[in-house]
């Protein structure tokens, strides 16, 4: 099988692809041409603009829809695959009563401005997510859902005062890369609010993270769009419970 492939529209390997984007600019025939001009640079030849639309006075959102020459090596994709194994709820619970002997510790939280909390609570309630029970299905596991609007200190004054294992934390709003520099200062804060390696861990998720980015952000791990709470809960016991990092108290 080729590792070599382009985008597909019509036929196979027509390279045609459709793109949408905004112009700070009023709706009229000029906009539209700046809108193909744009596509054109893009890379798409030849490029049709499939849909345009005024929002408001100054604005117009554009449809446009092209062929491009670039192909795809797919032996130079690199994404971060799951190294544990996915567990479950009752695999989760044996694993923590066994290994730990107490329960597991999760606080979660909306920082900054955010007040998305569908992510959060997906991940954390207990009606969860696509079928799959939230973390505070399992028994083993004792969850404090702080919601939305969490300020940094509040929500590492409230970690050190449970004695939480593990910190949750969900960040829709990606303006100015809020998201990005809202965990940077929650990694920070927490880690000098701790010793060396004390620190408990630290999983953010959100649409707009890119999975490999963890190391940057400072935190543990990063989880995307579609993550459900088990593979959260086996994450934990994987990170927390494998012996090689000792949960803080």
């Amino acid at each position: 099988m080729s590792r070599i492939v382009r985008p597909y529209g019509d036929t196979t390997g027509d390279g045609m692809v459709q793109l949408s984007f905004t112009l700070p600019i009023a709706h009229d025939k000029r906009a539209e041409g700046a809108a193909l001009q744009l596509a054109q640079q893009m890379g798409l030849a030849p490029a049709l603009l499939v849909h345009a639309k005024a929002m408001g006075p100054d604005f117009t959102f554009f449809v446009v829809y092209g062929s491009v020459s670039h192909l795809v090596d797919l032996d130079a994709v690199r994404v971060v695959e799951r190294e544990f194994a996915l567990l479950s709820a009752r695999d989760v619970n044996l694993a923590i009563k066994s290994r730990l002997g107490r329960k597991l510790v999760v606080v979660g939280a909306c920082i900054g401005t955010d007040a998305h909390t569908v992510g959060i609570d997906a991940i954390l309630s207990l009606k969860g997510f696509a079928g799959h029970k939230g973390l505070e299905y399992y028994r083993e596991i004792r969850v404090l859902n702080l919601g939305a609007q969490v300020l940094v200190g509040e929500l590492v004054e409230r970690v050190r005062t449970e004695r939480a294992d593990a910190v949750l934390v969900s960040q829709v709003v990606t303006q100015k890369d809020a998201h990005v520099h809202n965990t940077q200062q929650l990694s920070a804060a927490l880690h000098a609010a701790y010793p060396p390696g004390a620190a408990p861990l630290l999983v953010v998720g959100g649409p707009r993270f890119e999975q490999a980015s963890a190391t940057a952000l400072g935190v543990d791990r990063v989880f995307g769009k579609g993550t459900t709470p088990d593979e959260v809960a086996s994450y934990l016991v994987h990170a927390l419970l494998s012996g090689d990092r000792e949960p803080s108290r």
